[in-house]
Protein backbone atom coordinates (compact mmCIF):
# COMPACT_ATOMS: atom_id res chain seq x y z
CA UNK A 1 0.00 0.00 0.00
CA UNK A 2 1.54 3.55 -1.11
CA UNK A 3 0.31 6.08 1.42
CA UNK A 4 2.87 9.23 0.25
CA UNK A 5 2.16 9.69 -3.02
CA UNK A 6 3.93 13.32 -3.18
CA UNK A 7 6.65 12.94 -5.70
CA UNK A 8 5.54 8.46 -6.03
CA UNK A 9 7.38 7.27 -9.52
CA UNK A 10 4.91 4.83 -10.37
CA UNK A 11 4.80 2.04 -12.84
CA UNK A 12 3.82 -1.17 -14.13
CA UNK A 13 4.44 -4.40 -16.38
CA UNK A 14 1.74 -6.51 -17.85
CA UNK A 15 2.46 -10.02 -19.48
CA UNK A 16 -0.21 -11.58 -21.50
CA UNK A 17 0.52 -15.41 -21.35
CA UNK A 18 -1.32 -18.11 -23.61
CA UNK A 19 -2.97 -19.14 -20.28
CA UNK A 20 -2.51 -16.84 -17.41
CA UNK A 21 -2.20 -12.52 -17.61
CA UNK A 22 0.56 -11.25 -15.01
CA UNK A 23 0.65 -7.79 -13.80
CA UNK A 24 3.06 -6.32 -11.84
CA UNK A 25 3.32 -2.70 -10.01
CA UNK A 26 6.55 -0.73 -9.33
CA UNK A 27 6.49 2.30 -6.70
CA UNK A 28 10.17 4.07 -6.64
CA UNK A 29 11.53 0.87 -7.31
CA UNK A 30 10.18 -1.41 -5.04
CA UNK A 31 7.51 -3.80 -5.89
CA UNK A 32 4.12 -2.79 -4.43
CA UNK A 33 1.58 -4.78 -5.87
CA UNK A 34 0.74 -7.83 -8.27
CA UNK A 35 -1.29 -10.39 -10.02
CA UNK A 36 -2.11 -13.66 -11.75
CA UNK A 37 -5.44 -14.05 -13.14
CA UNK A 38 -6.91 -16.42 -16.33
CA UNK A 39 -6.17 -14.79 -19.90
CA UNK A 40 -9.07 -16.66 -21.28
CA UNK A 41 -10.45 -15.83 -24.54
CA UNK A 42 -10.20 -11.86 -24.35
CA UNK A 43 -6.39 -11.09 -23.57
CA UNK A 44 -6.89 -7.12 -23.91
CA UNK A 45 -9.25 -7.17 -20.83
CA UNK A 46 -7.29 -9.83 -19.27
CA UNK A 47 -4.48 -7.23 -19.53
CA UNK A 48 -6.39 -4.46 -18.27
CA UNK A 49 -8.05 -6.38 -15.89
CA UNK A 50 -4.60 -7.95 -13.93
CA UNK A 51 -3.25 -4.05 -13.98
CA UNK A 52 -6.48 -2.89 -12.33
CA UNK A 53 -5.94 -5.73 -9.22
CA UNK A 54 -2.25 -5.37 -9.06
CA UNK A 55 -3.02 -1.63 -8.62
CA UNK A 56 -5.56 -2.09 -6.38
CA UNK A 57 -2.99 -4.01 -4.48
CA UNK A 58 -0.48 -0.97 -4.11
CA UNK A 59 -3.30 1.32 -3.31
CA UNK A 60 -3.41 3.75 -6.89
CA UNK A 61 -4.89 4.16 -9.82
CA UNK A 62 -3.94 3.77 -13.39
CA UNK A 63 -3.96 7.48 -13.84
CA UNK A 64 -0.64 7.78 -11.73
CA UNK A 65 1.35 5.69 -13.67
CA UNK A 66 3.88 7.19 -15.53
CA UNK A 67 4.54 4.43 -17.97
CA UNK A 68 3.08 1.03 -18.75
CA UNK A 69 5.18 -1.92 -20.66
CA UNK A 70 3.02 -5.16 -22.22
CA UNK A 71 4.74 -8.16 -22.91
CA UNK A 72 3.59 -12.04 -23.60
CA UNK A 73 1.82 -13.65 -26.47
CA UNK A 74 -1.17 -11.60 -26.39
CA UNK A 75 1.04 -7.94 -26.04
CA UNK A 76 -0.44 -6.90 -29.35
CA UNK A 77 -3.65 -6.42 -27.53
CA UNK A 78 -2.38 -4.44 -24.92
CA UNK A 79 -3.68 -0.88 -26.51
CA UNK A 80 -3.60 0.65 -22.61
CA UNK A 81 0.12 0.09 -22.80
CA UNK A 82 2.74 2.96 -23.69
CA UNK A 83 5.28 0.71 -25.35
CA UNK A 84 5.50 -3.52 -26.00
CA UNK A 85 8.36 -5.51 -25.88
CA UNK A 86 9.33 -8.98 -26.03
CA UNK A 87 8.94 -11.71 -23.21
CA UNK A 88 12.46 -12.51 -23.63
CA UNK A 89 13.61 -9.24 -23.14
CA UNK A 90 11.43 -8.60 -20.01
CA UNK A 91 12.23 -12.29 -17.93
CA UNK A 92 16.10 -11.15 -18.58
CA UNK A 93 14.97 -7.71 -16.95
CA UNK A 94 12.79 -9.37 -14.25
CA UNK A 95 15.45 -11.81 -13.16
CA UNK A 96 18.46 -9.75 -13.14
CA UNK A 97 16.06 -7.60 -10.93
CA UNK A 98 15.31 -10.55 -8.23
CA UNK A 99 19.24 -12.03 -8.94
CA UNK A 100 21.65 -9.79 -10.02
CA UNK A 101 23.67 -13.16 -10.17
CA UNK A 102 21.99 -14.89 -12.56
CA UNK A 103 23.20 -15.91 -15.98
CA UNK A 104 20.68 -18.00 -17.32
CA UNK A 105 17.05 -18.06 -17.52
CA UNK A 106 14.92 -20.97 -17.56
CA UNK A 107 11.70 -19.95 -17.86
CA UNK A 108 8.60 -22.71 -18.27
CA UNK A 109 5.41 -21.46 -19.25
CA UNK A 110 1.87 -22.59 -19.87
CA UNK A 111 2.75 -23.34 -23.75
CA UNK A 112 6.39 -22.33 -24.35
CA UNK A 113 9.58 -22.94 -22.95
CA UNK A 114 12.75 -20.72 -22.77
CA UNK A 115 16.44 -20.89 -21.90
CA UNK A 116 18.27 -17.01 -22.01
CA UNK A 117 21.67 -16.49 -21.67
CA UNK A 118 22.53 -13.05 -20.06
CA UNK A 119 26.14 -11.16 -19.67
CA UNK A 120 27.31 -9.74 -16.96
CA UNK A 121 24.96 -6.74 -17.31
CA UNK A 122 21.96 -8.71 -17.15
CA UNK A 123 21.22 -8.25 -21.06
CA UNK A 124 20.07 -10.93 -23.41
CA UNK A 125 23.73 -12.82 -24.78
CA UNK A 126 21.64 -15.45 -26.73
CA UNK A 127 18.52 -17.71 -26.44
CA UNK A 128 16.88 -20.98 -27.39
CA UNK A 129 12.76 -21.63 -27.20
CA UNK A 130 10.56 -24.27 -27.65
CA UNK A 131 7.26 -22.53 -28.79
CA UNK A 132 5.76 -25.34 -31.11
CA UNK A 133 5.44 -28.48 -28.79
CA UNK A 134 3.58 -28.71 -25.31
CA UNK A 135 6.60 -30.39 -23.80
CA UNK A 136 8.51 -29.05 -21.31
CA UNK A 137 5.37 -26.49 -20.90
CA UNK A 138 2.57 -26.03 -17.89
CA UNK A 139 0.37 -27.53 -20.26
CA UNK A 140 2.52 -31.16 -20.70
CA UNK A 141 2.37 -31.21 -16.91
CA UNK A 142 -1.76 -30.32 -16.58
CA UNK A 143 -2.36 -33.12 -19.17
CA UNK A 144 -0.05 -35.33 -16.78
CA UNK A 145 -2.12 -34.43 -13.81
CA UNK A 146 -5.27 -35.27 -15.28
CA UNK A 147 -4.48 -38.28 -15.71
CA UNK A 148 -2.97 -39.09 -12.20
CA UNK A 149 -6.06 -37.31 -11.03
CA UNK A 150 -3.93 -34.94 -9.11
CA UNK A 151 -3.75 -30.98 -8.93
CA UNK A 152 -0.64 -29.33 -10.65
CA UNK A 153 0.71 -28.87 -7.25
CA UNK A 154 0.57 -32.29 -5.78
CA UNK A 155 2.94 -33.25 -9.02
CA UNK A 156 6.44 -32.19 -7.78
CA UNK A 157 6.05 -33.75 -3.95
CA UNK A 158 4.99 -36.65 -5.80
CA UNK A 159 7.70 -37.18 -7.48
CA UNK A 160 9.79 -36.74 -4.87
CA UNK A 161 8.84 -39.52 -2.99
CA UNK A 162 9.59 -41.74 -6.15
CA UNK A 163 12.04 -45.07 -5.08
CA UNK A 164 12.95 -45.59 -8.24
CA UNK A 165 12.50 -44.11 -12.27
CA UNK A 166 9.94 -45.70 -14.70
CA UNK A 167 11.21 -43.66 -17.91
CA UNK A 168 8.87 -42.32 -20.30
CA UNK A 169 10.26 -42.83 -23.70
CA UNK A 170 7.68 -39.99 -25.47
CA UNK A 171 7.85 -36.24 -24.77
CA UNK A 172 5.24 -35.74 -27.65
CA UNK A 173 2.05 -34.38 -25.08
CA UNK A 174 -0.26 -37.10 -26.98
CA UNK A 175 2.17 -39.80 -27.13
CA UNK A 176 3.18 -39.56 -23.70
CA UNK A 177 -0.61 -39.43 -22.55
CA UNK A 178 -1.03 -42.86 -23.53
CA UNK A 179 2.26 -43.89 -22.52
CA UNK A 180 1.63 -43.38 -18.86
CA UNK A 181 -1.96 -44.88 -19.20
CA UNK A 182 -0.21 -48.14 -20.20
CA UNK A 183 2.29 -47.68 -16.97
CA UNK A 184 -0.29 -47.16 -14.76
CA UNK A 185 -2.48 -50.47 -15.81
CA UNK A 186 0.64 -52.40 -15.79
CA UNK A 187 0.63 -51.36 -11.67
CA UNK A 188 3.95 -49.16 -12.07
CA UNK A 189 4.11 -46.33 -9.06
CA UNK A 190 2.54 -43.63 -9.51
CA UNK A 191 5.32 -41.51 -7.81
CA UNK A 192 8.10 -43.75 -10.28
CA UNK A 193 5.96 -42.82 -13.02
CA UNK A 194 5.83 -38.87 -12.45
CA UNK A 195 9.73 -39.01 -11.01
CA UNK A 196 10.17 -40.30 -15.08
CA UNK A 197 8.16 -37.71 -16.39
CA UNK A 198 10.10 -34.87 -14.71
CA UNK A 199 13.34 -36.37 -15.77
CA UNK A 200 12.36 -36.55 -19.52
CA UNK A 201 10.84 -32.97 -19.45
CA UNK A 202 14.70 -31.72 -17.46
CA UNK A 203 16.42 -33.95 -20.23
CA UNK A 204 14.71 -31.99 -22.99
CA UNK A 205 14.95 -28.75 -21.41
CA UNK A 206 18.89 -29.64 -21.12
CA UNK A 207 19.63 -30.47 -24.29
CA UNK A 208 17.76 -26.55 -25.18
CA UNK A 209 19.71 -25.29 -22.81
CA UNK A 210 23.27 -26.72 -24.23
CA UNK A 211 22.06 -24.63 -27.71
CA UNK A 212 22.91 -21.86 -25.39
CA UNK A 213 26.51 -22.66 -23.21
CA UNK A 214 24.53 -22.12 -19.82
CA UNK A 215 26.53 -20.77 -16.92
CA UNK A 216 25.79 -20.88 -13.51
CA UNK A 217 23.94 -18.95 -12.10
CA UNK A 218 20.88 -20.77 -13.52
CA UNK A 219 17.56 -18.94 -12.36
CA UNK A 220 14.41 -21.00 -12.87
CA UNK A 221 10.55 -18.70 -13.53
CA UNK A 222 7.53 -19.29 -14.96
CA UNK A 223 4.80 -21.53 -13.53
CA UNK A 224 6.03 -24.51 -13.35
CA UNK A 225 9.32 -23.13 -11.41
CA UNK A 226 7.03 -23.14 -8.35
CA UNK A 227 6.76 -27.09 -8.94
CA UNK A 228 9.66 -28.77 -6.65
CA UNK A 229 10.23 -31.87 -8.31
CA UNK A 230 11.26 -30.18 -11.69
CA UNK A 231 13.54 -28.15 -9.79
CA UNK A 232 15.32 -31.47 -8.51
CA UNK A 233 14.92 -32.79 -12.09
CA UNK A 234 16.25 -29.77 -13.44
CA UNK A 235 19.40 -30.15 -11.32
CA UNK A 236 20.20 -33.42 -12.43
CA UNK A 237 20.10 -32.93 -15.82
CA UNK A 238 22.04 -29.70 -15.85
CA UNK A 239 24.53 -30.67 -13.29
CA UNK A 240 24.19 -27.30 -11.60
CA UNK A 241 22.55 -25.50 -9.14
CA UNK A 242 18.72 -24.33 -9.75
CA UNK A 243 17.70 -21.13 -8.09
CA UNK A 244 13.75 -19.92 -7.61
CA UNK A 245 13.18 -16.91 -6.08
CA UNK A 246 10.72 -15.97 -3.41
CA UNK A 247 9.01 -13.78 -5.66
CA UNK A 248 6.41 -15.84 -7.55
CA UNK A 249 7.99 -16.50 -10.34
CA UNK A 250 5.19 -16.75 -12.56
CA UNK A 251 6.00 -12.90 -12.34
CA UNK A 252 9.07 -12.68 -13.84
CA UNK A 253 7.96 -11.56 -17.25
CA UNK A 254 5.64 -8.78 -15.90
CA UNK A 255 8.38 -7.46 -12.93
CA UNK A 256 10.39 -6.90 -16.51
CA UNK A 257 7.95 -4.92 -17.93
CA UNK A 258 7.84 -3.10 -15.08
CA UNK A 259 11.15 -2.17 -14.59
CA UNK A 260 11.71 -1.38 -18.49
CA UNK A 261 8.72 0.48 -17.29
CA UNK A 262 10.51 2.49 -14.98
CA UNK A 263 13.51 2.97 -17.75
CA UNK A 264 11.38 4.97 -20.01
CA UNK A 265 10.45 7.67 -17.44
CA UNK A 266 7.45 9.60 -17.33
CA UNK A 267 4.96 9.61 -20.73
CA UNK A 268 5.48 13.22 -22.52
Amino acid sequence: MCDDKSNMQAYAGVDVGSLATKSVVIVDGNIAGSSVIPTGVYPEKAGQEAMKIALASAGLEQNELRFIVATGYGRITAKYADKTVTEITCHAKGASYLRQAARTIIDMGGQDCKVIKLDREGNVDDFAMNDKCAAGTGRFLEVMANVFKVSLDELGPMALKAKSIVPISSTCTVFAESEVISLIARGEPPEDILKGIHQAISNRVSGMASRVNPEAEIFFSGGVAKNVGMKAALETALKSSVYVPDFDPQLVGALGAAVLAKSHGPKV
